[in-house]
C-alpha cells in the first residue's frame, strides 16, 4: 500500500472515531437533566388542556396548584354544588309572649281560671306565674299542637280565649281551694284568725261568722308551727326575715318569729315545701286585704 492509501485510511478512520465521540456525547447531554435538592425525581408537569373537573387551578389560569396543606378555594363550576348561607333567624311562629314564670297580676289569674275550667289547672288562682302554671301551660300547649314553652305567648292566649269564657268573681277568688275545717270554739267570739292544721285553712272571723278563707302552708316536723292561742302583736308590710334573709310580705306575727305572711314560694310549689314555723298564704289578694282588716291585737287560733 502507498503512503497516500494509507494516509487516506488514516484520516477515515480518524473521522469515524471523532463521529462516533460526537454522537455519545449528544446522548449524554441529552439525559442531563437538574435535579431537585433533595434527591428526588422532579414531579411531572401538568398536561396543558387537561379535564377542567380535576384541575384546582382556576380555568384559564396559568399559576400552579396548591399545596395540600394550604387548599385555597376554588371557584365554583358550571353545574357544582354552592355552600349556601344559614337562613336568618325567624320570629317566634307564637307570636310575642305574654306572660312566663315569674309573672304576677290580674292577667295571671285570669290564666289560672280559664285553664283550670278546662283541666289543666287544679288549684285556686293565686295570681303568681310558678312552677305549676309551667306545666299547666305545658299542658295546654300540647294538647293543642303548640310548642311545649310553658309560657303564655299571643298564639296560646288566643286559643285559650277561644276555648274558655270570661272567669267569674268566685272562679278568680274562690273561698279555697279546700274544705274549711268546723271552726274551734276558740275562733267563735271576738276577731279571730282561726288556722286549721288539718283541712290547711285559714279563716278570718268576726263574732262566729267567716269573712274569708284562703290555704296555708305550715312548718316541717324540725321546724312546726306552734299550736295555741295568741294575739298579733306585730305587722309589717314588707318584711323580710333576719335569719333567713327572705321576704315575708303582709307579715301578722303571733308567736315570736311566727307569723301569717304571703309566699311566693307557696304559690309556685304548692305543698312541695313546708315554712321554717310561719303560716304561709298563697294567694296575694287574699293576704293583702287580710292584712288590711287584721288590727294588732286580733286573736290568733292554731289547732289540728
Amino acid at each position: 500500500m502507498t503512503s497516500t492509501g494509507r494516509t487516506g485510511r488514516g484520516y477515515a478512520l480518524r473521522g469515524a472515531a471523532a463521529a462516533a465521540a460526537v454522537v455519545a456525547l449528544a446522548a449524554v447531554t441529552a439525559g442531563c437533566k437538574e435535579q431537585p435538592a433533595s434527591g428526588a425525581s422532579a414531579a411531572p408537569s401538568a398536561p396543558r388542556g387537561g379535564d377542567s373537573s380535576t384541575d384546582d387551578a382556576k380555568p384559564g389560569g396559568g399559576s400552579p396548584s396548591p399545596s395540600a396543606s394550604a387548599p385555597a378555594k376554588a371557584s365554583p363550576q358550571p353545574g357544582a354544588s354552592r355552600t349556601t348561607a344559614p337562613p336568618a333567624p325567624t320570629a317566634d311562629p307564637q307570636g310575642k309572649v305574654l306572660m312566663a314564670s315569674g309573672s304576677e297580676g290580674k292577667q295571671v289569674r285570669e290564666l289560672q281560671a280559664r285553664l283550670r275550667q278546662i283541666g289543666h289547672f287544679n288549684r285556686t288562682p293565686t295570681g303568681y306565674y310558678g312552677t305549676v302554671t309551667v306545666a299547666a301551660v305545658q299542658s295546654f300547649q300540647g294538647k293543642r299542637g303548640l310548642s311545649r314553652t310553658g309560657r303564655t305567648d299571643t298564639v296560646t292566649w288566643q286559643r285559650l280565649l277561644g276555648m274558655t269564657h270570661a272567669p267569674t268573681a268566685a272562679e278568680l277568688n274562690p273561698p279555697t281551694t279546700r274544705p274549711v275545717a268546723k271552726p274551734d270554739k276558740r275562733c267563735l267570739t271576738g276577731r279571730v284568725l282561726c288556722i286549721s292544721k288539718n283541712s290547711r285553712t285559714l279563716s278570718w272571723m268576726i263574732d262566729g261568722k267567716v269573712v274569708s278563707s284562703m290555704d296555708v302552708r305550715f312548718g316541717s316536723q324540725y321546724t312546726p308551727t306552734r299550736e295555741g292561742t295568741f294575739s298579733v302583736y306585730w305587722k309589717s308590710r314588707h318584711h323580710v326575715s333576719t335569719i333567713y334573709h327572705t321576704a315575708m310580705p303582709y307579715a301578722m306575727f303571733f308567736s315570736g318569729g311566727q307569723a301569717v305572711h304571703y309566699s311566693s314560694d307557696f304559690a309556685a310549689r304548692g305543698y312541695s315545701g313546708a315554712s321554717h314555723g310561719c303560716v304561709n298564704v298563697r294567694d296575694e289578694g287574699k293576704i293583702a286585704a287580710l292584712f288590711a282588716a287584721v288590727r294588732k291585737g286580733d286573736k290568733v287560733v292554731v289547732y289540728q
